[in-house]
Parts: structure tokens; C-alpha cells; sequence
């Protein structure tokens, strides 16, 4: 579902918009209330029709203090439940708790997280933004409202909103941090070329387009990939403290797959950048792929000499050191944007596969608030449950990530064969054999579905 304008209105909602229209045209602010609701009751995604609904609660309220605890948690758990099973009924539901209190916190927050289950996400931000003109200095929900717009590629929206935080928190150094890292993404972002400009003209030194054009060309050879090598590190050599040349020398060794030298450098240039959340990712990136290719190397000189006991100790103990290590990349990260979603599902992954699976669970659980890798994260948290014999919770959590998948893709499939693993382990062989099907029905060669669909029909 995505919001729409007024001229996609159904037919049956126009007359009650035009209605509320008229109605606040001569302040009857009451009676548009209760139209507004009924237009969003049969086109929730008509944001227009929301935010006036909101100007006019408040024109009701007209300075009132809020009503917390009229409708205490009995509202905020019906909610909760709707966003899960119905989330347009959600949306209802939170409509008619704010049209007693329009500046709530909570229940804008789960307007939010409904908008989001429908990916309406025009309307999940203006949830928040009530919040951040009714209470200023609810600093959780604004770091949520931050930490969204950066997901959603708008940085210069993030930086007005930690900006407002530090008025009201002035040591917040989360907020500090973040406003500095938005503010650098969106510098990024204006400084794009635009596709339609005539580069060559924009640029002085013909050189200079010339160096840059052949660093953009995809498919160099590995001649010229190190021939560039060359002419990098005699420019970084001439000032190793240049951002760019280091920059520029990471990228290629990048290429080149050089992984370790491609590490070093974009740490440095992350050092030289004060502190570029980008290279620092970049950075952590190619040391995965180093370690990656040194285990992969030491895992082939042991297919090559299977009975080298000491070699195959020295593999497990790096891939032990190696997943410790990852926790702990991934915590330092957590640390620096304890805000951010994706660091969140990184953290509990890596937590996860460590076998710390009650430390994963609350990342992954705040992690699954954002719909864009809810099912990635939903799935790991079912395997943190299942390996600590929690079935039933495992169960729901794909339940759950099934609920929000449509088509039978490769993501979906993956769901349903964990869950019937599951069901296979609680004894439910029914339910096991229910999931299996589905996935028979569409993909006959997925993993071991066919053998274990057919075999239950020569029981």
C-alpha cells in the first residue's frame, strides 16, 4: 500500500472529504474529526486527509494538557496485536486513540510501525514528526525518526532532526555524531555530477577527467589495474596525509582483490577523514574478504592434505578467533550508531553464529522494526530461539515473516523449509509436512523436499 492524492480517492471517500473540507473552513473542528476518520477508514493511504485530521485535533485541544492515561495500555496492546495480524486496522485503531490525545508518543510510534508493515513510508515519518512538534525532547523516538530518514537516503531530514535533539540534549553524543555523519552523506549527495552535465567542460585539468574517467571504467585488465597501482602509490607516497590519494589507492587494490592492503588503506583514509562512516564500512568490508580469502586458503591446503591434524586445528582456531572477531567489529559499530537498524541485524548475526544466542535476541529484535530486512532478521531470530529449544517462539517468528512475503521466492522458500524443520522437531509432523508442500507445489528440486513430501505418501 503507498499514499495516494486526491485525485486517486475512491469514490465513496470524496464526499466525506469535501465535507471535512468545508466543515474546517468554518472551524467546525469536532465534526471534521469524524469525517477525516471515516475518509482514512476507506483510504488510509491519503496523507493529506491525515494531516489535517491531526491540525484539527489539535485545534480541539487548543493548549489542553494531553490526556495521558485515558486510555492507558488496554490501546496500546490492541494496537500492538492489529500490527502484527491487520496493520490497516491499525492504523484505525491509533487514529481513534489519537483523537484524544493527537500528540501521544506511543501511539504515534506504533502508527509509525503500521506504516511501516505497509510500507506507507510518507506516513510512517509523519508519525514521528508529530512527535517532534509535540514533544521536542523525546529523544528516543526523534533518534528513531533520525536513524529513518537515513535509511530511507535523506540525510538532510536526519540532520534537522539530530540538530533538534542536541537543543534539548546538548551532551547527547549519539545525536552529535549522527548530525556530523548526515551532514557529510548529504554534502555527498549534492556533490553527485549530474548525469546531464557536460563533465569535460566542468572540469579544468583535461588530466584530471582523463585519471577520473579510466577510474570509473569497469572491465580493466589486471595490466592496468596495477599500472594505476603504480601511479597511486607514487601520489600517496608524495603525501600519505591526501584523503583522496588514499582513497583512490584503497579502490584499486579494491579491484585488484587485494583485500589486506585494500583494509589498510581504507582505514586510513577513514582516519585522514574524521570518521567517514562510509570508508569505515568499506573498511570493515575488506577485512572480511582478507580473513575470507585466508581461511579459504588454509581450508584448500587442507583438502589438499586431509590428514594434517595441525593444520586442521589451526583452521577451526582461526574461524573460532574469527567469529569473536566479528562480534566485536560488529559491537564497536552498535556502539558508534546504537540507533541504526542494520549494525543492529549485523550484531545479532554475528552473535548468533558465535552461540551467544540470548545476547542476540534484543538486537535482532530491535533490528526487525525496520521492514526493510525484517524477514532476514525475523529468520535469525528464529534460530536463536530454536537453538535454545524455544519452539514455539521460533515458530511464531516465521509466521510472522511469512505473513509479509507474497511470492514464492527463494527468500519465502527458506522460511517455510525452517519451519518445517521445526515442526518436525516438536513432533507436529502434520505441520512439518504442510510447509515441505509448498514449497513441492512450486520447486520440486529445492534441498530434500521432494524425498521428504513423498515418502509421507508410502507411510
Amino acid at each position: 500500500m503507498s499514499e495516494i492524492t486526491e485525485q486517486e480517492l475512491p469514490q465513496d471517500a470524496k464526499p466525506l472529504w469535501q465535507k471535512a473540507v468545508n466543515a474546517i473552513q468554518v472551524s467546525n473542528h469536532g465534526y471534521a474529526v469524524s469525517l477525516l476518520q471515516g475518509v482514512l477508514e476507506k483510504a488510509p493511504g491519503f496523507l493529506q486527509a491525515r494531516k489535517l485530521l491531526r491540525k484539527s485535533e489539535f485545534e480541539l485541544l487548543d493548549g489542553e494538557t494531553k490526556k495521558k492515561g485515558l486510555f492507558g495500555t488496554g490501546g496500546t496492546r490492541k494496537i500492538q496485536s492489529a500490527i502484527k495480524k491487520n496493520p490497516h486496522q491499525a492504523l484505525v485503531l491509533a487514529e481513534k486513540e489519537l483523537a484524544k490525545d493527537p500528540g501521544n508518543d506511543d501511539i504515534n510510534d506504533l502508527l509509525h510501525e503500521a506504516a511501516l508493515k505497509l510500507e506507507m513510508m510518507e506516513t510512517a515519518a509523519f508519525a514521528l514528526e508529530t512527535v517532534r512538534k509535540a514533544t521536542p525532547d523525546n529523544a528516543p523516538l526523534l533518534h528513531k525518526l533520525a536513524s529513518f530518514y537515513l535509511d530511507n537516503e535523506l540525510p538532510d531530514k536526519a540532520v534537522d532532526v539530530y540538530n533538534d535533539i542536541i537543543k534539548h540534549h546538548p551532551t547527547d553524543g549519539v545525536a552529535i555524531k549522527g548530525s556530523k555523519d548526515a551532514s557529510a552523506r548529504a554534502s555527498m549527495q549534492r556533490q553527485k555530477w549530474d548525469e546531464n552535465s557536460d563533465m569535460r567542460s566542468l572540469m579544468r585539468d583535461q588530466d584530471q577527467f582523463k585519471e577520473l574517467e579510466e577510474s570509473s571504467r569497469s572491465g580493466l585488465t589486471k595490466d592496468q589495474l596495477e599500472a594505476r597501482r603504480d601511479r597511486c602509490i607514487e601520489k600517496y607516497n608524495e603525501d600519505p596525509n591526501n584523503l583522496k590519494a588514499a582513497k583512490e589507492l584503497a579502490s584499486v587494490y579494491e579491484q585488484l582483490e587485494d583485500w589486506h592492503n585494500a583494509h589498510q588503506f581504507y582505514s586510513w583514509a577513514h582516519s585522514l577523514s574524521s570518521g567517514d562512516t562510509a570508508l569505515l564500512k568499506k573498511a570493515s568490508e575488506m577485512n572480511d574478504k582478507a580473513i575470507e580469502q585466508d581461511l579459504e586458503q588454509l581450508q584448500s591446503a587442507l583438502d589438499e592434505d586431509p590428514d594434517n591434524e595441525e593444520l586442521r586445528q589451526a583452521l577451526k582456531a582461526r574461524r573460532a578467533d574469527r567469529e569473536k572477531e566479528k562480534v566485536t567489529e560488529c559491537q564497536m559499530r552498535v556502539d558508534a550508531n546504537p540507533t541504526d537498524p542494520h549494525l543492529r541485524y549485523e550484531l545479532g548475526s554475528a552473535l548468533y553464529a558465535s552461540g551467544m544466542h540470548s545476547e542476540a535476541i534484543p538486537h535482532l529484535q530491535q533490528a526487525s522494526r525496520n521492514p526493510h530486512i525484517r524477514t532476514k532478521v525475523l529468520l535469525t531470530l528464529a534460530r536463536c530461539f530454536k537453538a535454545k529449544h524455544m519452539y514455539d517462539l521460533a515458530v511464531k517468528q516465521l509466521s510472522d515473516a511469512l505473513a509479509d512475503l507474497q511470492a514464492m521466492d527463494g527468500t519465502k522458500k527458506e522460511v517455510l523449509y525452517e519451519k518445517g524443520l521445526l515442526h518436525q522437531d516438536m513432533g507436529d509432523s502434520e505441520s512439518a509436512l504442510e510447509s515441505f508442500k509448498q514449497i513441492y507445489e512450486v520447486d520440486y528440486g529445492y534441498r530434500d523436499v521432494a524425498q521428504k513430501v513423498e515418502a509421507s505418501y508410502s507411510q
